[in-house]
C-alpha cells in the first residue's frame, strides 16, 4: 500500500502529463476513457504518477519531471476548429502548432469562425487556474453585428440576456464604431459559455458578422498576425498570477 503523501488525483497527472486540462480530465474519467493498472478510474481517485499504469483512451501516459512547460499565445484565423485532432477532416489548430516538440491542448475555446487569442500549454495546472468557470477571467472580444445597434439591444447586453435558459452575467460593452448598417463593438465577457456573444446578440436581434478575442485578463493578442504564434514571455506569466490573485482576493472579500 503506497503512503497517501506519494498519490496524486488522477485529473492532476493527466493535466500535469499535458494530456489535458484538469477540468477536461475529469470529463474523461466520467466517460470512462481512464485506468489505472487497468481498473477504470472514478473521479477522486488517486494513484503513484511515477509507478502506477494510467492510460488515457488506451494510450499510457507518462510524467517527466523534467519535460519542458509550454504557454503559447496563438492567433487563431477563421476556420480552424479548437480541437487537436478531427475525424472529419477539418482543420485543426494543432496544424498551426505542430512545430513544438510537445503536446499542447488549448485553454477554453473559439468556435470555428471566430479569430484571434488562443493560449495553448502543456500545464495543466496552467489551463485550469485560467478557464475553471470559478475564476471569472475577463475576456476582452471585438464584435461587428448586424444591423446597427439600437440603446436598447446594447442596454440588454450590457446587463444581460436569456441564453438557453440561463441569464447572462453583466457584460461590459463599448460601441467602438457604428455605421448606417453595422456597429463594431467591444465586448468584455467574465464566463465563457460555448458561443455566447454570437448567442446573446440572436436573443435581442442581431447577426454577428465578425468576432476576435483580442484579450485575455491582462495579455493582449497586439500585433500578432492570424496563423502566427508565441512563446508567453516571464512577465506576462507574473501577470496572469497576479491577476489570478487579484480576482481572489475580490471574491474573498
Amino acid at each position: 500500500m503506497e503512503k497517501e503523501s506519494n498519490l496524486i488525483r488522477v485529473q492532476k497527472i493527466i493535466a500535469d502529463a499535458g494530456i489535458s486540462s484538469r477540468r477536461k480530465a475529469e470529463e474523461l474519467i466520467e466517460r470512462g476513457a481512464v485506468t489505472v493498472n487497468g481498473r477504470k478510474a472514478r473521479l477522486g481517485d488517486k494513484a503513484d504518477p511515477y509507478k502506477d499504469k494510467i492510460t488515457v483512451a488506451g494510450r499510457e501516459i507518462s510524467l517527466r519531471k523534467d519535460a519542458k512547460k509550454y504557454y503559447i499565445m496563438l492567433h487563431k484565423p477563421r476556420g480552424f476548429i479548437t480541437t487537436m485532432n478531427d475525424e472529419g477532416g477539418r482543420k485543426c489548430v494543432a496544424e498551426l502548432v505542430d512545430d513544438i516538440p510537445a503536446r499542447l491542448f488549448p485553454v477554453g475555446r473559439l468556435d470555428r469562425e471566430s479569430e484571434g487569442m488562443l493560449l495553448m500549454t502543456n500545464d495543466g495546472n496552467f489551463a485550469n487556474l485560467i478557464s475553471h468557470p470559478s475564476t471569472h477571467f475577463a475576456k476582452t472580444y471585438r464584435v461587428t453585428v448586424r444591423p446597427r445597434i439600437t440603446e436598447d439591444q446594447l442596454t440588454k447586453i450590457t446587463t444581460g440576456v436569456i441564453v438557453e435558459g440561463r441569464m447572462s452575467m453583466p457584460a461590459s460593452v463599448r460601441v467602438v464604431k457604428s455605421e448606417q448598417d453595422r456597429t463594431v463593438l467591444e465586448i468584455v465577457l467574465e464566463e465563457g459559455r460555448n458561443r455566447q456573444i454570437r448567442k446573446m446578440c440572436e436573443a435581442v436581434g442581431l447577426e454577428t458578422a465578425r468576432l476576435k478575442r483580442i484579450a485575455i485578463g491582462p495579455l493582449k493578442l497586439g500585433m500578432l498576425q492570424p496563423g502566427k504564434w508565441r512563446e508567453l514571455k516571464p512577465d506576462e506569466l507574473r501577470s496572469i498570477h497576479a491577476y489570478h490573485k487579484k480576482l481572489q482576493s475580490k471574491k474573498d472579500s
